[in-house]
């Protein structure tokens, strides 16, 4: 993807990183926004990729949208329904990748990085990591409704009406993030998860990380029977045969994606 600017792609053994790279802060500017949903959409197509790690440059995940920037994009009617629209579609499409998306939040994540964060499927902080929703110190409102798949009710306000920041350790303690690492041994452990996700069936992770997503809001009996058809559509696959065959031969299994 030699043709991004703001965002670095990286793809080894079936594991694509993305690395966010707008300096100083990888605020959301529109280039990386718009780099961001085609890099994504372009991988759920790649068949050489089937994990992803989303990560930051430097010492911050990204610190939200870019404020500086916001002058040269809304200039005139439509602007600013065109902006909403461009941002929304770049968490959308983290969260409908068909690839799943382990976040290294490799520093602070403020506003629109935190629904990066929340849009992700799996979560690994560092000793540097920090969570925040400051829209309320500059006028603004954004990303609440995503840090409510991340934060329980009263946390959650407080973080939107005060501003105030959560950090790795306590993100580990409410459960929100997978684990709180070294900065160095954060991208190993991402990896590592990445690694393991990118030896199963293919098939299997894409859709099982769709149905995830398609029950999340549904009753439990609704997302129950959903979950049973999805199952039956999976077992039928060439992968699950495969799957099945090497659990009875104690070997690898060696998948095809079909």
């Amino acid at each position: 993807m030699d043709d991004l600017t703001q965002l670095r792609v990286h793809i080894v053994d079936y594991v694509a990183t993305l690395t966010m790279d707008a300096p100083p802060v990888n605020a959301l500017t529109r280039t990386l926004n718009d780099e961001l949903t085609l890099a994504l959409d372009r991988i759920s197509e790649m068949d050489e990729v089937r994990a992803v790690v989303l990560t930051g440059a430097g010492k911050v995940f990204c610190a939200g949208a870019d404020l500086k920037g916001r002058a040269e994009t809304i200039k005139g009617p439509g602007d600013l329904m065109a902006h909403s629209r461009r941002t929304r579609e770049c968490f959308h499409a983290i969260r409908e990748c068909s690839k799943p998306v382990i976040c290294a939040i490799n520093g602070a994540a403020l506003g629109s990085g935190v629904a990066m964060v929340a849009s992700s499927d799996i979560l690994v902080a560092c000793n540097k990591t920090m969570l925040g929703l400051p829209e309320v110190d500059v006028g603004l409102m954004g990303g609440a409704r995503h840090a409510m798949r991340l934060f329980e009710h009263s946390r959650l306000r407080r973080m939107a009406l005060t501003g105030m920041r959560v950090d790795g350790v306590e993100l580990y303690r409410l459960g929100v993030v997978e684990a709180c690492t070294e900065v160095e041994n954060l991208m190993p452990f991402a990896l590592e998860i990445a690694a393991s996700i990118a030896r199963k069936s293919p098939l299997a992770t894409r859709m099982g990380k769709h149905t995830l997503n398609v029950i999340e809001d549904m009753s439990l009996r609704d997302g129950y029977r959903y979950e049973q058809d999805m199952t039956v559509t999976i077992s039928r696959t060439e992968d699950a045969k495969e799957a099945q065959l090497a659990f009875r031969e104690k070997r690898e299994p060696k998948f095809r994606g079909c």
